[in-house]
């Protein structure tokens, strides 16, 4: 089983089983994870509209922390 970054934040979502999918499908950062559409969770295999919800929903987090990190450098 994979241990990077991208494993640990999907155990945080309680959906570790994708792990390994989502590396062999080049998401091995979170980075890359920020990118994620539906067109990339049916490639990886997450089919349950409850899992998709969650994965893309925590992409939505991802993006905004970023945002609010890029808005301290410019107050």
């Amino acid at each position: 089983m994979c241990t990077n970054i991208v494993y640990e934040w999907l155990k945080t979502l309680q959906l570790p089983q994708y792990a390994e999918s989502f590396v062999d499908n080049g998401y091995d950062d979170l980075e890359v994870c920020k990118q994620i559409g539906d067109p990339d969770l049916d490639a990886i295999g997450v089919a349950v509209p409850q899992h998709r919800r969650r994965i893309h929903e925590a992409v939505r987090r991802l993006k905004e922390a970023d945002e609010r990190a890029a808005g301290l450098y410019f107050t």
